[in-house]
């Protein structure tokens, strides 16, 4: 009919390897909504998840011939989270870009077998040991409640608001003249999320969406341990 928006496509996504990474990221997709592979070669494995995503096979994707026989080529995108056998998570990968997946992401447990995947086409390399290593560090360090960061050398956390911000708008604050930081929002105990506009006054206690370059965040979030 005219003038009717046509729904979008449903994504599909291929997850190789259902270990605990690759278990939460096939789970948490079919939760909503997306048409989900999950693949593995450890039977007990694959009954463990049958439950969870809605198509399951035992399956080796190293082997070229089996995941044509799946059809991996006609999925929009593919999860290589095979664990610690960087040969197996190589020969995944090859077989899953000559397939013709459009976009693949995979997981790397060092920075040399990355630079592999990068270099056979794989677009997105995904550390996440190290990722979540240095997301606990910066809230261990204190400040943060949880932080964001990325390759260019920006990053987004949230924090508790700093005394020098309480009771005044962010126009009178100047977090972003004062500090290099842009607050994005703000979260009040009992109330919605705000996105942060300049007459927006910030009270103790408010959690803060901060962003900019990393080492202002990191100073700007560390104002909250300051003594009162």
């Amino acid at each position: 009919m005219l003038g009717r928006n046509p729904r979008p496509r449903q994504v599909s996504v291929v997850v190789i390897g259902l270990g605990r990474f690759g278990g939460a990221v096939a789970a948490s997709l079919s939760r909503q909504g997306i048409d989900v592979l999950g693949v593995d070669t450890d039977p007990a494995i694959v009954q463990k998840w049958s439950g969870q995503i809605e198509h399951v096979v035992q399956a080796d994707a190293t082997d070229d011939a089996a995941l044509a026989q799946l059809g991996v080529g006609e999925f929009d995108r593919a999860v290589v989270a095979i664990g610690n056998d960087v040969e197996a998570s190589v020969l995944s990968a090859v077989a899953l870009v000559e397939a013709g997946v459009p976009e693949v992401w995979a997981k790397a447990i060092t920075r040399k077998h990355g630079r592999i995947l990068g270099k056979i086409g794989v677009q997105h390399v995904i550390y996440p040991d190290w990722s979540m290593g240095e997301r606990v560090a910066h809230i261990v360090a204190g400040g943060m409640t949880d932080y964001m960061g990325f390759e260019d050398g920006f990053a987004i956390a949230r924090t508790r608001s700093p005394r020098e911000t309480w009771d005044l708008p962010l126009a009178q604050s100047l977090p972003r003249s004062r500090h290099g930081v842009t607050i994005v929002g703000l979260k009040r105990t009992g109330e919605n999320f705000t996105y942060a506009q300049a007459d927006t006054v910030v009270r103790r206690g408010d959690e803060l969406i901060v962003s900019g370059p990393t080492d202002r965040v990191e100073a700007f979030c560390s104002l909250t341990d300051l003594p009162d």
